[in-house]
């Protein structure tokens, strides 16, 4: 990263050199924007199918990117099912699927506690859609909306003839496997952006799916085919009555994490848990997949799990070394206290490739193969976070978010920078707000470190407004922005991984 922020050593009272290790040196947190208290800057209104409001703000740690400077691009899930109304369709919503732009500003602070404040600014939200139709569900059968009237149509109002949102809302699904893709349902769990700034890539549950959309726009560029050994065969908007599968992603546990190689070449995705073939004689192995931007080309590669129950995340440390985030499902958020929150180096160089492997193995001379993985974790953020002041009880239960970031100086020595986030479900009252971890480390910590060379960002919203206005571009400029002048209930939502 070409930005650094300086501290010299006279305004800290932290010692030189730095301990070995990443070292939490800022923490902060976001809970609403200019729109208000707990709103994004979709410009939707109305309300969802649960009655909470279709700009909502909330659970974006889900995935975080770094796109240049102090930007970072947000994820949330597939909305707020935390809030329970319908259970036919495990409370998921016509939230449409977003990323949020957010600047993550450090500053250099003095008098004690860590090195830097963070300020976290939400600058815009981008809603995805598709320029040709997708599949909505009928909401048949499937019971009532929180205000007793019939759920109705899984298509979000803001659809208009040429932009067709993607959304949460489990039923928006039609014939075939859950690998089809004009399924409007879309369950984002983790983005990057492209080595040239112009697009994201997106992985999601519900497939599992890697989409890349227009970074400007929101539009649906592109849908990877990934290997039929991770969907399912039958699909239904009660997400366990599809582990009565044999085969592919466990419901709500699909494509969790995925990274993109410093080169901007292959994207790496990780599968939250076992497969359904895989979890009986392989309960810890999780497969990776790679896929060759270009062509599309995929391979798989196993991860065995040390401590955690599931991965969250993985971001590049370069062309073939990875961070793994690792966790349980405890903390904040829970009720209870958080243990693991793990971060593991692994290595894919000379890795076998197992796309032909139909049933993993865990032991014997057929063990199936798996990834170089450190012995111990690069970052116990547990670890990290209780010795400076937190309980287990209020480390968020929900640590999925990594992005490394800006490089910053402190007492004369280079630091680069691994920015840390959490899923906070939509329910701050429970899980706390948005919190962002900022840790430092040096280049003898993270040997072979390579930061991803992304061009200049594209302007943020308000500036692509008042550009497209100017050419009289309004249609694509509401489609940037979320249709604010469509109104009407929309919505999505789910309780994400």
């Amino acid at each position: 990263m070409k930005f650094s922020i300086f501290v010299g050593a006279g305004a800290l009272a932290l010692a030189a050199p730095l301990q070995a290790g990443p070292v939490l040196i800022a923490k902060g947190s976001i809970s609403g924007s200019s729109a208000g208290a707990n709103a994004d800057l979709s410009g939707l209104t109305g309300t969802l199918e649960n009655g909470l409001p279709a700009n909502i703000l909330g659970g974006f740690g889900s995935g975080l990117a770094y796109a240049g400077g102090n930007t970072f691009l947000a994820l949330p899930d597939r909305g707020p099912n935390a809030t329970p109304y319908n259970s036919l369709v495990d409370d998921t919503v016509s939230y449409i699927a977003r990323y949020q732009s957010v600047t993550l500003q450090l500053t250099p602070q003095a008098g004690g506690g860590l090195p830097f404040a963070l300020t976290p600014t939400l600058t815009g939200t981008t809603l995805l859609y598709s320029p040709t139709p997708l599949i909505y569900g009928t909401g048949t059968g499937l019971g009532n909306r929180a205000d007793g009237s019939l759920l109705g149509s899984g298509a979000p109002s803001s659809n208009t003839p040429f932009s067709f949102y993607f959304s949460g809302r489990s039923d928006n699904f039609g014939a075939g496997g859950s690998g089809n893709p004009a399924n409007a349902r879309f369950d984002p769990e983790s983005i990057r952006v492209s080595n040239d700034g112009r697009s994201v890539f997106i992985s999601d549950e519900y497939g599992p799916y890697v989409r890349q959309f227009d970074r400007t726009s929101g539009q649906l560029l592109r849908t990877y085919t990934l290997p039929a050994n991770l969907d399912v065969a039958t699909v239904s908007a009660h997400g366990k009555d599809e582990e009565a599968n044999l085969i592919g992603r466990v419901d709500n546990k699909g494509m969790e994490g995925l990274a993109i190689t410093p080169d901007g070449k292959t994207l790496v995705g990780i599968m939250q848990a076992p497969l359904l073939q895989d979890v009986t004689n392989a309960p810890k192995l999780l497969r990776i997949v790679t896929i060759d931007i270009a062509t599309g080309t995929t391979q798989e590669f196993g991860y065995s799990l040390t401590t955690g129950t599931g991965v969250s995340e993985i971001v590049a440390v370069n062309n073939h070394q990875f961070l793994v985030d690792e966790r349980d499902g405890k903390g904040l958020g829970d009720g209870s206290n958080a243990a693991v929150k793990s971060i593991f180096l692994i290595d894919t160089a000379g890795a076998t490739d197992i796309s032909g492997v139909v049933n993993a193995t865990a032991t014997g001379p057929n063990a199936t193969a798996v990834v170089t993985k450190s012995a111990t974790p690069f970052l116990d953020i547990v670890a990290a976070l209780k010795a400076n002041g937190l309980t287990a009880a209020q480390i968020p239960a929900k640590i999925e978010g990594l992005a490394f970031g800006q490089d910053v100086t402190l007492n004369g020595q280079l630091l680069h920078t691994l920015f840390v986030a959490n899923d906070n479900d939509f329910v701050p009252g429970t899980a706390g707000a948005n919190q962002f971890f900022v840790f430092g480390f040096q280049d003898s910590d993270l040997q072979g470190f390579t930061a991803q060379a992304i061009a200049a960002p594209v302007p943020e919203p308000a500036t692509w407004l008042t550009m497209l206005l100017g050419f009289g571009l309004l249609g694509a400029a509401l489609r940037r922005l979320g249709g604010g002048a469509r109104r009407g209930t929309v919505g999505a939502a789910r309780r994400g991984s």
